[in-house]
């Protein structure tokens, strides 16, 4: 095994939080790590090449990985009230949304799977950082957009209206809380490194939770453009008892979506164990 893992994670405020204190040395690292920090499509396209030993993903790109990374059982983004939401200038009625073009955050992401699962659009779909959607919106670049991370806050801003909660419906027809990241390790260094890697990231999420001003200024430091507000807003929405430990609720979740986008996507399922323990 190298000295050094190739640790992918995003700049946002809960990858950031989870990770801070790891990454800034203030709880001894179990196993050493060199960070590679990337827009989540970005994660996701370079695991599906196998190019990072651990990464956040988002769920749905999972099926691009599967054969050669396992999950843990913490560190992701799962949660109820904090899923996608469809915006658009004003709202649209089913027809409308159905031909419109619509921007997304990428091709892997979990977003771009549940506009896929709620049969709502057929239309010209365009792939953007997930910065750039609102922004595309009111200029009229797309007629609406998928939205992701603080988007979920800050849509009123730029004057749009949500026509969907795409997270929403997931939750309501399917009774589960919505999975949208989690963290990937190479099924190759897996049964060694798996569970002290775990071990790092439950101690670096408790000191982040006990001393929040050591770790707010490297939580800063990479949020896009964010206030304390929507920072704030933005850890409690994504950091949840999940991240900490998915449980069975958690797992069920995960692989109830896995599932359902390869009937979706009529993708070829995993046929090996999703989690590392299993």
């Amino acid at each position: 095994m190298k000295e050094k893992l190739t640790l992918g994670i995003s700049p946002c405020p809960n990858d950031t939080y989870i990770f801070s204190a790891l990454l800034m040395g203030k709880v001894k690292p179990e196993i050493p790590v060199n960070p590679y920090i990337a827009d989540v499509e970005e994660l996701n396209k370079k695991t599906a090449k196998k190019e990072l030993d651990i990464s956040k993903i988002s769920v749905f790109a999972y099926l691009s990985a599967w054969r050669d990374y396992v999950l843990l059982n913490c560190g992701g983004a799962i949660g109820k009230g904090c899923g996608p939401i469809l915006v658009a200038r004003r709202d649209l009625t089913p027809e409308e949304i159905q031909k419109a073009t619509v921007a997304i955050p990428g091709k892997m992401t979990t977003a771009h799977f549940l506009l896929e699962y709620l049969n709502l659009h057929k239309g010209r779909r365009i792939e953007m950082i997930f910065h750039e959607v609102m922004p595309s919106v009111v200029s009229g670049k797309v007629d609406a957009g998928v939205v992701i991370h603080e988007g979920r806050w800050t849509y009123g801003q730029y004057g749009l209206t949500m026509v969907k909660d795409l997270g929403k419906y997931w939750e309501e027809t399917t009774g589960l809380p919505l999975p949208l990241g989690v963290i990937a390790v190479k099924r190759s260094f897996a049964p060694e490194i798996a569970p002290l890697f775990e071990n790092s990231i439950r101690a670096s999420i408790d000191f982040a939770r006990r001393c929040p001003d050591e770790v707010k200024p490297f939580i800063k430091n990479h949020a896009q453009e964010m206030d304390d507000l929507i920072i704030d807003k933005h850890i409690e929405a994504f950091v949840t008892p999940f991240t900490v430990d998915l449980g069975a609720e958690g797992k069920e979740a995960i692989k109830h979506l896995i599932f359902s986008a390869c009937r979706c996507f009529n993708i070829e399922p995993p046929n090996i164990p999703i989690f590392w323990d299993e």
